[in-house]
């Protein structure tokens, strides 16, 4: 035991007091805010000898300090886990010593540990959110269940919201209120206004002008992942809503637009002059990074994705009930939204699609199943990568039950970092394995890698 002369105890105890008490009531650092949402994408240039994107070495107008991209913390490698049983139920109880860590094959120690719903390990959460023409059906629901995911929201969680417009409509904020209001203007933008159409300008018939969303939706997800996040952000959460259909747009596409052989008449006259607008716009659509540039930003920015997929589930289904998916979908989805506008308008785009309808032909309809089921596998794949998952919504009376299942699912994951035994910052993936101690059963979802730091 050491033993200290009275003057000496009596100032360390003053001292231990003040450093308490300025601990207690020194104010955290003022988050930064997002600048000039979007601006990484100019900086983002496609280098075919490579065949991938890079960033320029322009200054960057970010929150970030050190170029467009947040590294991941360099002493601790943290991965948000969800602990299911082999019937898919959620496993809670669970500590730090149940669970066994391996990084490219070698043992790691477990040293950070702690569960989703603990209230003082905040979550940052953005919610991307595609209000283009294709989701009209599924937007009202959507936004009343995300305003109820709101409300759940812990004292510190903090929300962004950020639109397939590659906007930022609401950067971080802990205001609940102001995240409901923003929300709300994306319902009144796709119900659209109502105009005079009269010469003279007099009140007269009208028609339905919504403000429909760009389809950038992973263009605005490369810019979340680039710009919006901090490096003390220890728990980032994606919820992307989107039936992804700028995939066509990206570099090396999984999907492409083409007119399907064996169409005739009409049907191949509509098919030609989609494809001939589609073609004068896609040097303006064209993407300057590919799929894989996404998947390695979801890693390097380690987020938890969960991607919400509007419409009938096709993917990894045969091609005759993805077809009749679609022919089933179209009544559910002109119901979920027409409801919303006025008698006069619903009767005119009823008489509208029913023209359509008339007009459509197998082949196209063949088409568009294989397409919209790669655009949903890629969606899948991407969340997958993240550690989270995709869920179909259907039919708009479903948005409620997703959202307060991703809810759930943000609440029921454990928090399980390492300090890794590997040093090197040679700025390469490294794969993590993770498992729960005397349960060979148990599946765990999670990051599967990660980027070491730069060199």
């Amino acid at each position: 035991m050491t033993f200290y002369p009275r003057t000496t105890l009596i100032a360390l105890v003053i001292l231990s007091l003040l450093t308490v008490s300025l601990a207690q009531t020194q104010s955290p650092p003022k988050r930064k805010k997002v600048k000039n949402f979007g601006s990484s994408l100019k900086r983002l240039k496609w280098n075919p000898q490579k065949n991938a994107a890079e960033m320029s070495s322009e200054k960057p107008d970010t929150i970030a300090d050190e170029g467009d991209v947040i590294r991941i913390d360099t002493s601790l490698v943290s991965s948000d886990l969800l602990v299911l049983d082999q019937h898919g139920k959620s496993i809670s109880g669970l500590t730090a010593e149940n669970f066994a860590i391996t990084e490219d094959g070698v043992a790691q120690n477990v040293g950070h540990f702690l569960t989703g719903d603990n209230v003082n390990n905040p979550r940052t959460i953005v919610l991307l959110m595609d209000y283009s023409g294709s989701q009209m059906p599924y937007l009202y629901n959507s936004v009343q269940a995300a305003k109820v995911l709101v409300d759940k929201l812990g004292p510190k969680d903090l929300m962004a919201i950020v639109t397939d417009d590659v906007e930022l409509i609401q950067d971080f904020t802990t205001d609940k209120k102001k995240l409901k209001e923003k929300l709300d203007s994306l319902v009144d933008a796709i119900i659209g206004q109502r105009r005079p159409i009269n010469d003279d300008g007099s009140i007269g018939r009208t028609e339905y002008v919504p403000r429909l969303g760009r389809s950038k939706q992973y263009s605005a997800l490369m810019a979340t992942l680039k710009e919006v996040f901090q490096e003390d952000d220890v728990r980032r959460i994606i919820i992307f809503q989107t039936d992804g259909d700028e995939a066509a747009s990206l570099r090396n596409p999984k999907v492409e637009w083409k007119i399907p052989p064996g169409l005739k008449g009409k049907a191949l006259k509509v098919a030609e002059e989609a494809m001939k607008l589609r073609n004068q716009s896609a040097a303006m659509r064209e993407a300057q990074f590919a799929l894989e540039d996404l998947y390695q930003a979801v890693e390097k920015e380690r987020v938890t994705l969960y991607t919400v997929i509007p419409g009938a589930r096709l993917w990894g289904l045969p091609l005759d009930e993805q077809v009749r998916r679609i022919s089933l979908n179209q009544s559910v989805q002109t119901a979920g939204w027409m409801g919303h506008l006025s008698p006069r308008d619903r009767a005119q785009i009823k008489e509208w699609l029913e023209k359509d309808a008339m007009n459509v032909d197998e082949t196209l309809l063949k088409s568009s199943a294989e397409l919209m089921s790669k655009q949903q596998a890629i969606l899948a794949s991407l969340a997958t990568v993240s550690g989270g998952w995709a869920d179909f919504l259907e039919v708009p009376e479903q948005a409620d039950a997703i959202y307060s299942r991703i809810f759930s699912d943000i609440n029921q994951r454990y928090i399980v970092g390492y300090y890794p035994t590997n040093k090197e910052r040679d700025g390469k993936r490294r794969k993590i394995e993770i498992k729960v101690k005397g349960h060979p059963e148990y599946q765990v979802y999670g990051r599967l890698s990660y980027f070491a730091p730069e060199p």
